[in-house]
């Protein structure tokens, strides 16, 4: 013997050395033969109880699901739903108080609009030339003109809009939806982002931070790449059969609850488990939820599909509101490129050209299929700009007064909520900090934001933390 003590290989080993080789075996095997697929089911054990089944809300709901128009970089909103007539009367004068701190040009002099306001609808709510086409959907509009949050910068006021908190990593709005109501097809994700923004926030836009990782986003598509030309290639069927990828996962699943049951602490695993499972589903469900090509023409021309500027946009539009229709609970659409602190005309223009239409599209789909009554449609980025040029032709951040709209899902269509002071610069009627507006979601969900927690490090946390109030004035 030489004497030295071999310590004996735990379960937990083998799963750390042999990790890689059962995943691959796994996900190698999980495409389905479709028709042969379609008789295959999971075990009883794999398939109960599962953290994303629906859950009944807190109270009554007046919207099921949630499509988020992410236009990250910051609308200006003094260009778009917020008109103000004082900026063309003092068209470069000096702002007649001080700019916050963080402006980089705090010199900066009052710019008018480059965009004229006309009245749309029977409201009669005025909405820039920038965007006519959503402008015809304004009886549908509820337009937050006061809305204000924390972060001069974009790091923080994306995390802040989309978790809560602009410092800490905290669950995503998406997760805590998907926490508090499950999923209502357990065949797709119950929390979906197309082409994610990846320059700024990255994962911790759509994460689960401390939530059970099952209830994190699942990305589709990438910043800066074209939707259609994504590659999925873990949604292409191979050649084993239906029974035998059964077979495989469930060796592997049994194997992942023993070991849960040895190492509690382990808490990602359970969602290790789930995406295994959901991972087979959606090999038969998710192609046909990618296939546009069983879009009709008239639908597609509605989105603005297979043509340029709206090609991109338009698929992720319509990509949104079929998943929508087979209960996905949270669809996260993306368009990031509005930060113009200089050629705020050409930007701001080439950005509406590829937006306008498909949201106009999405909204008059989802009317015409009776979705939009219960689907919560919400446009926004994470602040505004400056009312105050930026050297020749930009403009600045402007975390302290910018519009969000939404539109269904029990808000009051044809409304305009709150206010800007006459240069557009902070929020002074009927304000609505992003913890109200988080708030407000939730409660348009049937979800109370004081009762959704969850404990963690010895607290119980809640996307709204301490603070938030419905803004009651904004809802049908």
């Amino acid at each position: 013997m030489s004497g030295h003590v071999v310590r004996a290989t735990t379960r937990r080993d083998v799963l750390r050395v042999c990790s890689a080789g059962f995943g691959s075996l796994a996900f190698a095997a999980l495409a389905a033969e479709q028709a042969e697929a379609a008789g295959v089911s999971g075990s009883a054990t794999s398939r109960s109880h599962s953290p994303l089944a629906a859950r009944p809300a807190h109270g009554a709901a007046r919207a099921k699901r949630v499509v988020f128009l992410f236009m990250g970089g910051g609308p200006s909103a003094v260009d778009s739903f917020d008109p103000k007539p004082r900026l063309a009367r003092d068209h470069g004068s000096a702002l007649p108080f001080k700019h916050p701190v963080g402006i980089i040009d705090p010199e900066g002099k009052l710019m008018q609009s480059p965009w004229e306001f006309r009245r749309y609808g029977q409201s009669g709510i005025p909405v820039s030339d920038l965007f006519p086409c959503v402008a015809r959907c304004v009886d549908d509009l509820c337009i937050v003109r006061s809305v204000h949050t924390e972060g001069q910068a974009h790091g923080q006021a994306v995390l802040k809009l989309h978790t809560g908190d602009a410092a800490f990593v905290r669950p995503s709005l998406g997760a805590w939806v998907l926490y508090g109501l499950g999923s209502e097809n357990q065949n797709l994700p119950g929390f979906v982002t197309i082409s994610p923004t990846l320059d700024t926030g990255g994962a911790q836009l759509y994460g689960n931070a401390f939530l059970p990782a099952v209830f994190q986003g699942t990305a589709l598509g990438i910043q800066g790449q074209p939707v259609k030309q994504a590659a999925f290639p873990h949604l292409t069927p191979a050649a084993s059969s239906a029974a035998l990828q059964r077979r495989q996962l469930d060796l592997l699943q049994e194997m992942n609850r023993d070991y849960a049951r040895q190492a509690p602490e382990e808490s990602a695993l359970e969602g290790v488990i789930e995406a295994y499972e959901l991972a087979f589903r959606m090999q038969i469900h998710a192609p046909q939820v990618l296939d546009l090509a069983s879009e009709s023409k008239a639908t597609l021309d509605l989105y603005g599909v297979g043509r340029s500027p709206t090609d991109d946009f338009g698929s992720q539009c319509l990509l949104a509101r079929r998943f929508l229709e087979r209960g996905v609970r949270f669809v996260q659409v993306s368009h990031t490129k509005w930060d113009q602190h200089s050629n705020l005309r050409g930007g701001h223009e080439a950005n509406a050209r590829e937006v306008d239409q498909p949201i106009a599209g999405l909204l008059h789909d989802l009317k015409s299929r009776g979705l939009l009554d219960d689907t919560l449609v919400i446009w926004g980025g994470e602040f505004g700009r400056t009312p105050t040029a930026q050297g020749k032709d930009g403009r600045d951040h402007n975390p302290q007064g910018f519009t969000v709209w939404m539109a269904g899902g029990g808000v009051r269509g044809g409304l305009v909520h709150g206010s800007t002071d006459e240069f557009g610069y902070y929020a002074v009627e009927d304000k609505v900090h992003m913890h109200d507006l988080h708030a407000t979601v939730l409660h348009l969900l049937g979800l109370d934001h004081t009762r959704l927690t969850f404990r963690y490090g010895g607290r119980d946390f809640r996307l709204t933390d301490v603070y938030g109030n419905v803004a009651k004035g904004l809802l049908a």
